[in-house]
């Protein structure tokens, strides 16, 4: 069982400081992403099937980001960790799909060409988000 002394110290640690404002971008990006999916599955889910459901797992994998983050308990730690590295594989394949087979993806997803839309944030997001878990890790 954890050292809940440990555990207090991982919350601050991932709460603080540069934490804040990551937890804020994985919010935005959570919002926005739901919102963009919920939307496009709604109203012309036939148009762009799997970019569709690609936004939507997007979405719910900021969701849980930021939840792990937010949250910095030794199990949403590990629920970030996760997050982060299924995010940073998805957009390393969805952008290497978009631009070598750009047919699979007849609209946009936020992972697309690696997140261009987005001004490339998703492909540093997955990046800064473990780093932020590595360093803010409790000593033990």
């Amino acid at each position: 069982m954890p050292d809940p002394a440990e555990a207090a110290y991982s919350r601050r640690r991932t709460r603080s400081g540069p934490g804040r404002l990551l937890v804020a971008v994985y919010a935005v990006f959570a919002l926005s992403a739901t919102a963009r999916s919920t939307l496009q599955i709604v109203t012309r889910f036939d148009e762009a099937r799997l970019a569709y459901a690609l936004s939507a797992l997007a979405a719910a994998i900021y969701i849980a980001a930021t939840w792990g983050l937010a949250r910095g308990s030794v199990g949403s730690r590990r629920v970030a960790v996760i997050a982060c590295s299924v995010e940073l594989v998805g957009v390393l394949a969805v952008g290497t799909l978009s631009l070598m087979a750009p047919g699979l993806f007849p609209d946009a997803t936020v992972w697309s060409q690696f997140g261009i839309g987005y001004g490339f944030v998703p492909l540093v997001l997955p990046v800064v988000g473990l780093g932020w878990l590595w360093v803010s890790r409790g000593r033990g």
